[in-house]
């Protein structure tokens, strides 16, 4: 069994370099979450609560939701895990598609499950191709939406449709690791549908909210489910800090919504910018961007000359998109650099 592969962000220069290849946050946390933190450093000598009782209550009321249904994690990495142990043997399958998230795979090796992926159409989801490669055997249906590495969203219609289609004993597993980033008045939630008890939602403290370093992850889980996967979890996972930082996070809506408008207006400007070089980038619903350089050999030369001026982005060929790059979107002046160094790189090899 491989290792779960994590990006190499060491720049081929020997400035600092600008991380733009995992997704992370452009700005640190804020005051608000900095100062819950440094409070709760005084009780660092007392194990967390493993209840996360004061994270669950705050999370549903943002989002108007049962607190007894929501389970906490170090990172939503630790509850896809619980979730594949709990539920996949050998004798089953997995469902998931074709640029899905990579870790699942990882998952699927560690249980011992057999993998099946459904074809993605224009870097999009498409629900047909997943209804059509379900087998007798599957049990689990992984959808990440909106997608990564595409950045591309599944209306909800076809998230319910998809849900009708698979049998009841068939879990749905829906990742919303990048969900907030969406315009809220194109993108309803779909917490409904884990009230039919087939249906998992999971989202993280690690995007939006700035809190990658200090992993934790919430989902939405039907009540047997929930009983279920606590049994396979380590009920410390989630420290003090981490709790905190996240409640007081979640606590400040204001700071997401301005975070949202303040990616979109960078993704937009990056986007535009790499479009006029010819450049085909993925509509984006998230923090990133896909740009396609049309071949294996362009895109790991704009990597490599990227990284020559310290901008270490993603490649992806192990999603199978080697020609494609992934460019997390950062600070105003780290876009403009961005757009910048591509076009000296396009400059130099003729356009």
């Amino acid at each position: 069994m491989a290792p779960y592969a994590l990006p190499d962000i060491t720049s081929g220069s020997d400035q600092e370099p600008i991380v733009l290849a995992q997704n992370e946050h452009a700005w640190p946390p804020s005051a608000r979450v900095q100062q819950a933190v440094t409070d709760a450093l005084s009780r660092g000598q007392l194990y967390p609560d493993s209840d996360w009782t004061e994270l669950r209550a705050a999370i549903a009321g943002v989002h108007r939701l049962d607190a007894a249904s929501i389970v906490c994690g170090c990172g939503s990495m630790e509850l896809m895990s619980a979730l594949m142990l709990a539920y996949l043997s050998p004798a089953d399958r997995l469902l998931m598609t074709e640029y899905g998230y990579l870790f699942m795979r990882t998952l699927a090796k560690l249980v011992g499950a057999r993998l099946d992926t459904a074809a993605e159409r224009d870097y999009h989801v498409d629900v047909d191709s997943l209804i059509a490669a379900l087998q007798p055997d599957t049990r689990l249906v992984f959808v990440v939406n909106p997608g990564n590495p595409c950045g591309s969203l599944l209306h909800n219609d076809e998230i319910r449709r998809l849900r009708d289609a698979l049998p009841r004993d068939v879990l749905l597993l829906v990742d919303e690791a990048y969900a907030e980033f969406v315009d809220p008045a194109f993108h309803e939630p779909l917490f409904d549908l884990v009230e039919h008890g087939n249906t998992v939602i999971t989202r993280t403290f690690s995007k939006i909210y700035g809190l990658a370093g200090l992993r934790v992850g919430w989902g939405y889980f039907p009540g047997d489910i929930r009983d279920q996967i606590r049994k396979v979890q380590n009920p410390g996972s989630v420290s003090t800090l981490s709790q905190v930082a996240a409640r007081a996070a979640m606590l400040d809506q204001s700071g997401a919504d301005e975070a949202r408008r303040l990616i979109a207006e960078q993704r937009d400007f990056l986007t535009a910018e790499i479009t006029r070089l010819g450049l085909p980038v993925v509509p984006s619903q998230t923090n990133f961007v896909l740009v396609d350089f049309g071949s294996p050999e362009s895109a790991v030369s704009a990597f490599e000359f990227l990284r020559a001026h310290r901008l270490v982005v993603r490649p992806m060929a192990g999603y199978g998109l080697p020609a494609c790059l992934r460019i997390t979107i950062g600070t105003p002046e780290q876009m403009r650099l961005t757009a910048q160094t591509l076009g000296a790189w396009h400059a130099q090899i003729g356009g």
